[in-house]
């Protein structure tokens, strides 16, 4: 058994243990959300513009990326398909205009004809005292020096303070994996917002990513105490109003599924609670 930890998990447990149970020993789910659905349908089509040559990454070859990059992603995932006719509030048209949006927002806040990424959707693993720390990263820009640029799209809007603490530490667990892999710290953490158009950027150094390190053991010293107790204890925030997994928490009057047959190995090995993937980051 070799214990795995990738961002996402990482800060589930940060946010709630009980989440974290849900998601990776009970494997729940939420219903598709059209949301998610789109910002994965416009991560994909900004990961395969790059297979253009540079002059022609435009926006009108962005553009008609996004329905086969859709017909692919239903293929893999049918329960898509429904998604839309689902929800009273949206029409096809309205949504893939949405998408539209969030792809032309992109070209206002970078030229892809003036960047050749080194790795698109790139997986970074790496192994400290025995934890194997995991995940994929959007974009790696590596620049003639050497100097790396991590970078990750969201889809959504730049967080207020109190919450922008939680995609940094995304950040900064991929530079803490990549520092030990590459052995340089990565120059540069830059977060996309294309939903308001905005781009943050963070300088990490060793100091940073030595406290990410401390912070994901302790992490992980906590989810194995779960394991070992059974206690997965839900932890209230203001982020519970997004919850999908409301009405099985104690906190809201629900009752969470027994715990299945060998809860704590799942919890622990990635062979059992399934690798990192892309749409987990």
């Amino acid at each position: 058994m070799t214990p795995a930890l990738s961002p996402s998990r990482a800060a589930d447990f940060k946010q709630c243990p009980l989440l974290f149970r849900f998601r990776t020993i009970d494997k729940l789910e939420g219903p598709p959300s059209p949301a998610a659905a789109r910002g994965t349908l416009v991560h994909a089509v900004l990961e395969h513009l790059f297979e253009l040559p540079a002059p022609e990454r435009t926006p009108t070859a962005a553009l008609s990326l996004l329905e086969p990059r859709w017909r692919a992603l239903v293929d893999e995932r049918p329960e898509l398909a429904t998604m839309i006719d689902d929800d009273e509030q949206l029409t096809e048209e309205s949504w893939f205009a949405g998408a539209r949006t969030l792809v032309e927002q992109w070209f206002e806040l970078e030229d892809p004809t003036c960047l050749e990424p080194e790795a698109r959707e790139l997986y970074v693993e790496t192994e400290i005292d025995g934890l194997t720390l995991r995940g994929y990263v959007d974009r790696l820009d590596v620049a003639p020096d050497g100097a790396m640029r991590v970078v990750d799209y969201k889809t959504g809007r730049s967080p207020s303070e109190l919450f922008e603490a939680k995609a940094l530490f995304q950040m900064k667990f991929y530079a803490l994996v990549l520092w030990r892999t590459r052995g340089e710290v990565p120059r540069m953490l830059q977060l996309v917002y294309l939903g308001n158009g905005e781009v943050v950027r963070y300088v990490p150094d060793e100091r940073d990513l030595r406290a990410v390190e401390r912070n994901v053991r302790a992490i992980w010293d906590a989810v194995v105490r779960a394991a070992e107790t059974g206690d997965w204890r839900p932890r209230t925030s203001k982020l519970c109003g997004w919850c999908d997994f409301q009405q099985l928490c104690p906190e809201f009057g629900g009752t969470p599924p027994p715990l299945p047959e060998g809860a704590g190995l799942i919890a622990l090995d990635p062979a059992r609670s399934g690798a990192a993937s892309p749409s987990d980051e």
